[in-house]
């Protein structure tokens, strides 16, 4: 028992009276029983219902009697009982203890020594934590008689209790958990609504950042398809050129004051930056070996596909419109094009060339293969196939077109749809920035599947002599 009751203001007297056998783990029907019975002893049989704010303070303290006695206890602690209460109901709530003491053992802590006086048959005086008196001392003579005299007397009868560790059932315990959350129901709606809010806003990050994580995913995967990582074996250092042009813009504005118009040699900077541009070889040899032990240097988690290529042209032919057979080149197409040594364009034509072959630029690409297919899946998740199959040998090609199913003229014509006149006429025409007409053209797929296509290597333009 505790001075300022620790009833739950939201359960019924009978429910505060169950809880101490719902912990002890007695089912329903015998806890309910029992509960009825320890009040109708407090003398509250009549307000089982009733909430604890609507009670006295000795009625509530006669509740919390009830809920000691229920589990029918040997020895019954009381600290303060009556701390809280009047004269008059702390007169009741003694005569109750009087009559419970009766059978049981009831130890109460009080201030009040006139209560302790009238209904005490032992009385322990304590101060600063040490006993400063005792009404009856312990005598050890007179409790060795006595245990004598018990041994002797017959043995009475004894109430056998099983000891059961307090356990609660998750269905008892959810019952409570509602019955607390119904009683409350606005702060439970806010409750719920702020976590709701923190929850929803977890998961918007969440979904937010995996999102965010699976677009630059995809951005990576898509960009290294169409433009993967290329080491080659010599390289030049275009960057130069900028820089160069930044220098001389640098050094021209620093040079001078600035109270005239002053010449700048722009050209002659960029022309010797071109000349003599930085060429510079990778070790290729030991490169390759570094990418053989991958398994060993822990690149292979980084690399999703790995492919080797040579500088060996690929000479292709296809048979024009007229029936003839042509080479598929892209560039010589355009030094034809562009003239001859005598044309005002051949300088164009030779720096556009030098252009085309250090930017690779070309019509025919080796596919990227996988390990164990012909076609790596990075290629097949990248693009959707239209017509046809996957490659499934060296010598099957692939068209890729335009999101609008659209192919360039220069594809065509490697193809043998445009004849290389028609290429070099309508040339001629946009340098004489006279009128090209260019009317669509319409093809079927199987028209294109059905293109013949011959592969020469460069060993197969010499014949053995003699």
């Amino acid at each position: 028992m505790f001075q300022s009751y620790n009833l739950i203001p939201h359960q019924s007297v009978l429910a505060n009276v169950e809880l101490a056998l719902t912990l002890s783990g007695v089912s329903k029907t015998e806890r309910r029983a029992r509960a009825k019975a320890a009040l109708e002893q407090v003398g509250l049989g009549d307000q089982l219902r009733k909430r604890p704010n609507q009670m006295s303070g000795g009625q509530m303290q006669r509740v919390a009697i009830a809920r000691a006695l229920v589990n029918d206890p040997e020895i019954l602690l009381a600290d303060e009982p009556t701390g809280a209460l009047d004269s008059e109901t702390s007169t009741q709530v003694m005569e109750l203890l009087r009559q419970v003491a009766k059978d049981r053992l009831v130890i109460m802590v009080t201030h009040n020594a006139e209560l302790a006086d009238e209904y005490s048959t032992r009385i322990v005086r304590l101060l600063d934590g040490q006993v400063i008196g005792d009404t009856n001392p312990y005598d050890p003579a007179a409790e060795a008689e006595a245990v004598r005299e018990a041994e002797a007397a017959p043995e009475p009868e004894t109430r056998e209790k099983a000891r059961k560790k307090p356990s609660m059932s998750f269905l008892t315990a959810l019952n409570l958990s509602t019955n607390n959350l119904l009683t409350k129901k606005g702060r439970t709606l806010l409750t719920a609504f702020a976590g709701s809010i923190g929850i929803i806003g977890i998961a918007l990050i969440l979904s937010l950042s995996n999102g965010v994580q699976n677009y630059i995913d995809q951005v990576q995967e898509d960009t290294l398809t169409s433009y993967p990582i290329t080491i080659q074996a010599e390289e030049t250092d275009m960057s130069s050129l900028m820089a160069s042009l930044m220098g001389v813009q640098m050094e021209a504005r620093d040079a001078h004051e600035l109270d005239a118009v002053y010449s700048n040699s722009v050209m002659r900077q960029l022309l010797d930056t071109m000349l003599n541009a930085d060429v510079r070889t990778n070790n290729l040899t030991d490169f390759k070996t570094f990418l053989d032990d991958m398994d060993h240097n822990g690149l292979r988690d980084y690399v999703s596909n790995l492919q080797y290529s040579y500088d060996l042209n690929l000479n292709v032919y296809a048979k024009d419109p007229e029936g003839a057979w042509s080479k598929s080149d892209v560039l010589e197409l355009w030094e034809n094009m562009m003239g001859g040594g005598d044309s005002p364009y051949a300088s164009m034509a030779e720096l556009s060339a030098s252009y085309s072959r250090f930017s690779n630029l070309g019509i025919w690409r080796e596919l990227q293969a996988g390990e164990d297919a012909p076609v790596a899946a990075s290629v097949r998740e990248d693009y959707d196939l239209l017509y046809g199959h996957w490659p499934e040998a060296y010598d099957q090609v692939v068209l890729i077109l335009s999101p609008q199913n659209e192919i360039s003229d220069l594809a065509l014509y490697c193809l043998g749809l445009v004849s290389g006149q028609t290429m070099t006429e309508q040339m001629n025409l946009a340098l004489e920035e006279q009128v090209v007409n260019t009317e669509q053209a319409r093809w079927d797929y199987d028209e294109i599947c059905g293109i013949d296509l011959r592969l020469l290597l460069e060993s197969d333009y010499y014949v053995q002599s003699g």
